[in-house]
């Protein structure tokens, strides 16, 4: 089946066929159906297989013919998510697929000043994409009007839900005044937060999931390797050297280590950019901005935006620490493998980490296939950094990014 068979306006069909978009994927050809009908969905499906479009595609339809003009006269559909980025990247979507059509939409989230998000608000639209924190500081301040809101979608359900913010959904589900659709996607839950999910939605809700068996799309390969964990540095340095034209992008547990990770990586003569929660949201934009243009090819970043970047093209996902909790694994290497890409992971696994190791093999129900390093190899990885580091030179290049950070704040 063909998106030009849908019930959909010619100008939705316009824009999926401007995107490069043919043929449904499976979540989109299970979900848009039941959507269209008005119908709960809880939806669980791998990352990088279009969820963001199941959803996007039947709103903006709908919204689209029941407006007479481009004036909105308010909101009809808020879209929960627990990230900045995972926001924009939402936000992004919808104004990709609602170019020319009637449908407004506008993203907001903490980090950035209010005064034009209140501005931008006030003019009126159609779709609000939102942080919960920024969101409710919206609502009390009169920002943000609920009463014509007619679906709430959750995305990434399984993190809001885990992260507390179900008395929060409660709380915008008691402010919706007219009959609502609820919306949940996500690309893994676990039993308890599936129970939290079906109390929200009505018990005729419709429940899809693909591919059960495997969180993961059958697009990416993945391998891990056994390294030590203080030599985990140079192997990065030469899989990159070995892969000069590669877009990688590098997942580590702390904002402290990705750091690290990039210093020693510039020590190398190579050049990256981190991402992690203690950059203020201008830098994170920026640093976003300059990995999708192609300004830079490395991206070191931390679980913070596992779930948030949408680029097609990044040939590497490197776990270069193993994620503490499974399910991360899942969202970090659904980075690469999008659409109809093909994508490698790999993971750097130490001896502290072989715990973590099968935990996600668990997970993803099968083993991951090793690469084999034989001693000479490692012994000749070992020996292509032109210096070797000690114990000091850690500590003085983790100062000096401490004091960074200091006068940057005072700055503030």
């Amino acid at each position: 089946m063909k998106f030009e068979t849908y019930h959909i306006s010619s100008a939705i069909k316009r824009n999926l066929s401007d995107l490069g978009f043919k043929r449904p994927t499976d979540i989109q050809y299970k979900a848009i159906p039941s959507i269209m009908k008005g119908e709960d969905v809880l939806a669980i499906a791998q990352t990088g297989t279009g969820k963001t479009a199941a959803f996007a595609i039947p709103i903006i339809d709908r919204i689209h013919k029941t407006k007479t003009s481009k004036q909105s006269w308010g909101i009809k559909c808020i879209i929960m998510v627990p990230t900045r980025e995972l926001a924009a990247q939402i936000g992004s979507v919808f104004n990709e697929l609602s170019k020319h059509t009637k449908v407004k939409t506008f993203t907001v989230f903490g980090g950035v000043e209010q005064d034009p998000q209140i501005k931008k608000l006030a003019d009126g639209i159609d779709v609000l994409v939102a942080t919960p924190g920024r969101m409710f500081d919206l609502i009390s301040q009169g920002a943000i009007n609920l009463k014509q809101i007619d679906t709430l979608v959750l995305d990434e359900a399984d993190q809001m839900l885990d992260l507390g913010f179900i008395n929060d959904i409660c709380a915008i589900k008691k402010k919706l005044s007219q009959r609502h659709q609820t919306l949940f996607f996500s690309a893994t839950i676990n039993k308890e937060i599936k129970k939290l999910a079906f109390s929200q939605v009505k018990s005729s809700a419709i429940r899809i999931q693909i591919s059960p068996d495997d969180p993961v799309s059958k697009n990416v390969s993945h391998f891990v390797m056994f390294v030590e964990m203080d030599d985990k540095r140079f192997f990065l340095r030469r899989f990159i050297d070995d892969n000069p034209e590669a877009r990688i992008i590098v997942f580590v547990r702390t904002r402290v280590r990705a750091e690290r990770v990039a210093k020693a990586l510039e020590r190398g003569g190579i050049q990256s950019e981190t991402l992690h929660g203690e950059k203020d949201q201008k830098d994170r934009t920026d640093v976003m901005n300059r990995f999708k243009q192609g300004q830079m090819n490395i991206l070191i970043a931390t679980d913070v935006s596992a779930r948030g970047i949408d680029i097609s093209d990044v040939h590497y996902v490197i776990n270069y620490d193993l994620p503490e909790k499974s399910e991360n694994y899942v969202h970090r290497v659904g980075r690469t493998g999008r659409g109809t890409n093909k994508g490698i992971a790999i993971s750097f696994c130490s001896k502290e980490e072989t715990d973590r190791l099968e935990a996600i093999q668990l997970f993803l129900n099968k083993k991951i296939e090793t690469i084999p390093i034989s001693k000479k190899d490692y012994a000749f990885t070992l020996s292509l950094s032109s210096e070797q580091e000690s114990i000091q030179e850690l500590i003085k290049g983790q100062e000096e990014w401490e004091k960074t950070k200091k006068k940057k704040y005072k700055k503030k």
